[in-house]
């Protein structure tokens, strides 16, 4: 799944590829890790990152 996600980024010339994982789920780290994911940093000076939501009804 994540390679069909790479092609299809790739098609559509997408900069990157953004992942969101629990710090305490190796699992998933592990793997984004063995497809070429890493973590990243902001600069500091511009503060923390937010992640943000909208709940869509079903």
């Amino acid at each position: 799944m994540l390679q069909k996600v790479e092609q299809i980024a790739r098609q559509k010339d997408c900069c990157k590829i953004t992942l969101e994982v629990l710090e305490g789920n190796e699992v998933a780290k592990n793997a984004y890790l063995k497809h070429g994911f890493a973590g990243y940093e902001l600069d500091p000076e511009q503060g923390k990152a937010m992640f943000w939501q909208k709940v869509l009804a079903s």
